[in-house]
């Protein structure tokens, strides 16, 4: 888990609908919303008909010049000390965000610099906000635990912690996979959520497929295709790390989550029930 104007890749423009709703009457072209190979001026009346029918319930009702931008897609974004001072005023006036995750911790020792003025600014602008910890396997899973637990202070709608694993150090698959468990483990105890994982496609399919299945998967695949998995859903989708965003001098990652304001409310921390997976139904992309 880098510039005023919103912009995409190419790729994308031709394959999604508009997911960051750009303010500005400049703005380049937004994310086209049919995948390129179903032209709508190709398809026959009565199929038409039927794909209204099926896509009717989940168009939202804000135009923004293309397409109504889904409730089953909400954009938003994730970012460290990489991206620098973020100026947050101009960034919420420009872009429709729904959540943020920032980068806190790292390993058992280091804090993203920028972490606690991030934190901060994203409570002010009332978005919902998920912290992550970028995973070390060579270091012990609880003693990183326990670190981001000491650095991380949640509040109650804040996004579930995330655990951010995308390489093995080195390190065998057993001691990943159990190193990991002890950092879920001490986490889920002391607040009593599960956390979100965070890995890419290639990394899930080589070491982690078959484990944690109990809890919300976000997968990286930097592409204008859905990450299809061979054992699970995903519930987040990091789909390209070339983002530009009026406030944000850096090129910065672009992120959907699958699913309404409702089911994302779910995936939030609330001290007194906690997060069940058995309440929350990811839709298949």
């Amino acid at each position: 888990m880098l510039s005023s104007k919103v912009s995409f890749n190419a790729s994308h423009t031709e394959r999604y609908g508009t997911i960051f709703a750009a303010r500005d009457t400049d703005a380049q072209a937004p994310i086209a919303l049919f995948p390129s190979h179903i032209a709508l001026h190709a398809l026959p009346m009565r199929w038409l008909a039927v794909l209204v029918l099926l896509l009717l319930p989940v168009w939202g009702g804000r135009n923004v010049g293309f397409l109504n931008v889904p409730e089953c897609l909400l954009p938003g974004i994730d970012i460290s000390h990489h991206q620098q001072r973020i100026d947050w005023q101009r960034l919420v006036e420009s872009s429709e965000l729904h959540f943020v995750f920032v980068k806190a911790t790292e390993g058992g020792d280091f804090r993203d610099s920028l972490f606690a003025e991030n934190w901060a600014w994203l409570r002010e602008m009332g978005i919902r906000r998920g912290a992550y910890h970028f995973f070390r396997p060579k270091r012990s899973g609880a003693l990183q635990a326990e670190h981001y637990l000491r650095t991380v202070e949640l509040q109650p709608g804040d996004l579930a912690p995330v655990l951010d694993i995308e390489t093995t150090d080195g390190v065998s698959p057993e001691k990943v996979i159990r190193e990991v468990s002890e950092w879920l483990r001490v986490v889920e105890k002391a607040l009593q959520v599960r956390p979100i994982i965070y890995t890419n496609q290639h990394f899930y399919e080589r070491y982690l497929a078959g484990y944690f299945d109990d809890y919300p998967l976000w997968i990286a695949r930097y592409s204008d295709e859905y990450p299809r998995l061979s054992a699970r859903f995903w519930h987040f989708w990091q789909y390209s790390e070339k983002g530009r965003l009026n406030g944000i001098h850096r090129l910065v990652d672009l992120n959907v989550f699958r699913g309404t304001p409702q089911m994302l409310d779910r995936l939030c921390w609330y001290p007194q029930e906690g997060l069940h997976s058995s309440e929350y139904s990811p839709v298949s992309p």
